[in-house]
């Protein structure tokens, strides 16, 4: 009988026992930081000996960097890929509905993103990486839209400092939201980018429905 043999047994333990060391391990770093969160502390927390996360990842630095990558997976695919031009700001928007659901990712983001501003941390060189990335795609959409006639005629050093601008109060209000869980953040961001598409664009805009998914909360 022919088909796809199923994966069991203890290679398909070792798979959920390593999703599970991340998991904690991203609740941890984001809690203590990664200078305060220990392996101890992550392998008492998933009820495993500290040698048993050894055999899943070589040391700390290793399980920083899965810890990483599985966020940045994540993160990426909440934006399509084909969202091009002024869409793509407005798809930022689903970004926002996510995370209201998952503190621990923007305890985790904004958690190592401070830390990284030291030289020696571990996780400098992806935090540099990922903003970097995050800005370069938002400058290419903008551009997208200016070359478009979707926005007024920016020239390149404008659409750079409003793309980091808009990051920069994305992030901003996310931590306000995180001392005041009161924040209704996506009321807010949509209310700021609504004011900066109109501005771009020099004419009243108004963020189209299908900007937020269709499970994301609405105001």
């Amino acid at each position: 009988m022919s088909g796809s043999p199923v994966t069991r047994g203890p290679y398909q333990n070792g798979l959920r026992t390593r999703r599970e060391i991340i998991a904690s391990a991203a609740r941890i770093f984001a809690t203590y930081g990664y200078a305060g969160g220990s392996l101890r502390q992550i392998a008492g927390d998933v009820g495993v000996t500290p040698a048993a996360l050894a055999r899943h990842f070589d040391n700390k630095e290793g399980l920083l960097a899965a810890v990483l990558e599985s966020w940045d997976r994540e993160t990426d695919a909440r934006i399509p890929p084909d969202a091009r031009g002024i869409s793509y700001f407005y798809r930022v928007l689903g970004t926002i509905a996510h995370n209201r659901e998952d503190r621990g990712l923007v305890e985790l983001l904004l958690t190592l993103s401070a830390e990284a501003s030291n030289v020696d941390h571990p996780a400098r060189p992806f935090i540099q990486d990922r903003y970097e990335r995050v800005i370069a795609r938002g400058v290419e959409c903008l551009t997208e839209a200016r070359d478009a006639g979707e926005v007024l005629r920016l020239d390149d050093a404008a659409i750079a400092a409003e793309v980091r601008l808009l990051y920069a109060t994305m992030d901003g209000i996310q931590l306000q939201w995180l001392l005041n869980p009161s924040i209704d953040t996506l009321a807010i961001f949509r209310r700021s980018l609504t004011a900066t598409v109109s501005r771009w664009a020099g004419y009243p805009v108004h963020i189209p429905p299908d900007a937020l998914p269709a499970a994301a909360p609405r105001e």
